[in-house]
């Protein structure tokens, strides 16, 4: 493990941090119902991250490949930790909403810059092991959290799950603290008065300029968020699908989730484990192409085959950190680091924009035919994506059109 105690340092605040916000994330369900009895209060709780991200990542990517990454993480986990601190004292829904709207645009910058940051602190030899490690960190949050929050809340209160996620901010920051700069010195610390108009324009143009000659990359890229962005919207019809087609209950609902994250954290061991044997490829087009798979068999479940939908969903579970492993690897080795903050936040702002476009797609098509013909219908067009980014992973590679990997023997 030589080398490794500055990125185990980072997975473990960021991993802390994400146990926390499955915390936060029931308790905050739980408290918005319990104050408004709404359920459409909670569905708005799901378009404010996209909201904020719309709102900051047009200029976020200015700021953040100007900044010292290393501070501005943690001054956004010190912000985030403050914000979320203060929202037990607050009665009504609005200030929660301010709140959680001013929280996810600090989280709108925290990602893009984490992103940038991994890839310097980490070297390209160990990318591929440190994503796995990453991958299997955030499925451990995905299971130990809502635990944890449940049991909070049946002994404690719901404020007490959203003090203790303030503090795991608050863990994140102090970890990133004894972290390295990885970026030098910054000739601009006076960013706030540097950034214009015409420097956003510029900064877009940078990244035009980039895809425009990374031709091979920017395809593989765009097929891949395509894939994503359909499994989300298909993610916001699995409650109503399973309980109007398939007809489980609330509780048996609940032994299904139970059951993909225990696949998820069973895929994320495995892609840790042979991490080092798999290539990029592989990782990033079956990974891809099997995880959709599982959507597929999922929608195609009834009734009478359930078990169809189990196996569906333990595949979607297993696979995806596969997919996400390969994916993030692929990113790292492509995208030029001194890019990659305003190349993340760029794109962060159109998949928001997709996402919830396609979410409401596959709802109004689920008005106009059944829920399980729309579902089946996105699901094959996800798959088909899926076979043509295989197709041509495994055989565009070795044109040279992007950079797959850095161990070569692995082609």
């Amino acid at each position: 493990m030589k080398g490794w105690k500055n990125p185990i340092l980072l997975i473990l605040g960021i991993g802390i941090s994400n146990i926390g916000n499955w915390i936060y994330f029931v308790a905050i369900n739980l408290l918005v119902l319990k104050i408004t009895g709404s359920a459409a209060a909670i569905a708005g709780l799901f378009i404010i991250r996209p909201l904020a991200i719309l709102v900051t990542n047009t200029w976020a990517g200015s700021v953040i490949d100007r900044v010292n990454k290393r501070k501005l993480m943690i001054w956004i986990d010190i912000i985030r930790g403050i914000f979320i601190a203060i929202i037990p004292f607050f009665t009504s829904l609005v200030p929660i909403y301010l709140i959680m709207f001013l929280t996810n645009i600090a989280g709108a910058f925290f990602g893009p810059t984490s992103e940038t940051y991994i890839a310097k602190l980490v070297p390209r030899e160990k990318r591929k092991r440190f994503n796995s490690i990453f991958s299997f960190a955030t499925s451990g949050a995905m299971l130990v959290g809502p635990s944890v929050s449940g049991l909070l809340i049946m002994y404690g209160s719901i404020n007490t799950s959203i003090y203790i996620n303030a503090v795991t901010f608050f863990f994140c920051a102090a970890a990133i603290y004894f972290l390295p700069n990885v970026d030098g010195e910054i000739k601009n610390e006076n960013y706030r008065d540097s950034i214009t108009l015409k420097m956003i324009t510029a900064d877009w143009k940078a990244v035009v300029d980039f895809g425009k000659t990374a031709v091979g990359f920017m395809v593989v890229f765009m097929i891949f968020q395509v894939i994503t962005l359909i499994s989300f919207a298909l993610d916001s019809q699995e409650v109503t699908f399973i309980q109007q087609v398939i007809g489980l209950s609330e509780k048996n609902y609940g032994l299904l989730v139970s059951l993909t994250g225990a696949g998820y954290v069973a895929g994320s061991f495995a892609v840790s484990a042979l991490a080092t044997r798999l290539s990029v490829r592989t990782l990033l087009g079956l990974g891809s192409f099997l995880s959709v798979t599982g959507y597929l068999m999922f929608y195609l479940a009834t009734s009478e085959t359930i078990p169809m939908a189990i196996i569906g969903f333990i595949i979607i579970g297993f696979f995806s950190p596969f997919s996400f492993t390969g994916y993030t690897t692929f990113f790292q080795n492509n995208v030029p680091l001194d890019l990659m903050g305003r190349f993340s936040s760029a794109f962060a702002f159109f998949q928001a924009i997709f996402q919830i476009l396609l979410t409401l797609l596959l709802g109004y098509m689920a008005g106009i035919v059944k829920l399980q013909t729309a579902a089946i219908g996105f699901s094959a067009i996800g798959l088909l994506m899926a076979v043509a980014l295989t197709s041509i992973v495994f055989l565009q590679s070795k044109k040279n059109l992007f950079i797959l990997e850095s161990e070569r023997n692995l082609n």
